[in-house]
């Protein structure tokens, strides 16, 4: 486990697989590779009537990278609900880590100086790997979800790994598919030449959500 590096993390998500321990306190990394995975078209993304005037309305001060290790730690901790999470402390420093070299980023939710919800992932080539999100205000991680696709539109991004299909994630439109359609797109996603726009405006954003393709 202590040999584990970010290059060697980046080539397992370059591989098409990616880290999971069984609970915040087993300190040990297993190897996920799902026979069927989840991925949000981005081209497709789906943003309900009333999400999208939340996010035109900023009822949050979405911000990107201002608190990275706040959005992971949000991320990681029991809430009601979830007694336990798949982040450990070796996940969480290699993805803090990618984070200090530019690899990772998050979006972050804020309201009245606090971080109220948000998300974070793994940007490489023209593939962004979403790792986890958290919630404490309503629709605060559904907001910088769409923030987060539009800066991937933006910034020619071609997949976003979802890991595993949710209530949560269908409402936006996420699908599963086989492992073998997942490993075609992942290697052409990766040849694409992307960059993760850090810095977007709400009129930007709007802008992305006016353009998405099924919309309702």
């Amino acid at each position: 486990m202590n040999r584990l590096t970010p290059d060697m993390l980046l080539r397992a998500y370059a591989y098409g697989i990616f880290p999971m321990a069984e609970g915040r306190s087993d300190p040990a990394v297993h190897w996920i590779e799902p026979e069927r995975r989840g991925i949000i078209p981005i081209e497709t993304f789906h943003v309900p009537k009333r999400l999208r005037r939340t996010v035109r309305q900023g009822v949050y001060d979405v911000r990107c990278d201002s608190d990275f290790a706040g959005v992971i730690r949000g991320c990681a901790l029991s809430v009601p609900g979830r007694k336990d999470t798949w982040i450990n402390r070796s996940i969480e420093n290699l993805h803090t880590r990618l984070h200090e070299i530019g690899f990772a980023h998050s979006i972050e939710a804020w309201r009245d100086g606090a971080l109220v919800g948000g998300l974070y992932g793994i940007a490489l080539g023209g593939a962004f790997f979403g790792e986890s999100m958290f919630n404490r205000a309503r629709d605060a991680s559904k907001v910088a979800l769409v923030h987060l696709v539009a800066r991937l539109r933006y910034g020619n991004f071609k997949l976003l790994d979802a890991q595993f299909v949710t209530e949560h994630l269908a409402q936006f439109g996420a699908i599963e598919i086989p492992r073998d359609d997942y490993r075609e797109r992942l290697a052409a996603a990766l040849g694409v030449p992307a960059q993760f726009p850090v810095e977007l405006s709400l009129a930007a954003v709007s802008a992305e959500m006016q353009s998405m393709t099924q919309m309702s």
